[in-house]
C-alpha cells in the first residue's frame, strides 16, 4: 500500500472522528455546555489540536526534505527568509516604544518593550502588504501586456 493511500485512509478516519465529535457537541446543546458539561467540547478540541500538530510536523518534514533534495530551491528559500528577516529587523529599528504607557489591557499598562514589538509588527505588516499588492499589480500588468 502506498503512502498516499495510507494518508487518505488516516484523513478519512480523522474526518469521521471529527464528525462524531461534532454530533456529540450538537446533541448536548448550548445550555449543557454553558452549564459546565465540557466533555464533548474538550474531545473535539483535543482532536483538532492533535490534527494541527500532526499536520505541522508532516509539512515541516516534507519541506525540509524537499529543501535538501532541491538545492536551487534552498537558495531561493534562504533568500526569501533573509528578506523577511531584513523587513522584521528594519521594522523593529524604525518603531518606537515611547508611547507604551498610554496603552492598557485589563487594567495592565503596556511596557515600552511591548509597545515597541507591537509597533514593529504593525510596520512589518504594512511593508509586506505593500510588497504583496505591488507584486499582484505587477503580475496583472504583465498579463495585460502579453
Amino acid at each position: 500500500m502506498s503512502l498516499h493511500k495510507i494518508l487518505k485512509i488516516v484523513a478519512a478516519l480523522l474526518g469521521l472522528a471529527g464528525v462524531i465529535f461534532l454530533v456529540r457537541v450538537l446533541s448536548v446543546g448550548d445550555e449543557a455546555i454553558k452549564g459546565g458539561d465540557n466533555g464533548s467540547v474538550d474531545a473535539i478540541v483535543y482532536l483538532a489540536r492533535y490534527m494541527l500538530y500532526a499536520t505541522v510536523a508532516i509539512v515541516a518534514v516534507f519541506v525540509i526534505k524537499n529543501l535538501f533534495t532541491n538545492t536551487s530551491g534552498l537558495k531561493n528559500t534562504l533568500i526569501g527568509i533573509g528578506a523577511f528577516a531584513a523587513v522584521l529587523v528594519i521594522s523593529y529599528a524604525l518603531s518606537s516604544g515611547a508611547d507604551g504607557q498610554t496603552y492598557t489591557y485589563n487594567g495592565q499598562i503596556a511596557t515600552e518593550g511591548e509597545s515597541h514589538l507591537v509597533g514593529a509588527g504593525l510596520m512589518a505588516f504594512y511593508v509586506l502588504m505593500v510588497v504583496a499588492a505591488g507584486a499582484l499589480l505587477l503580475s496583472g500588468v504583465k498579463k495585460m501586456i502579453k
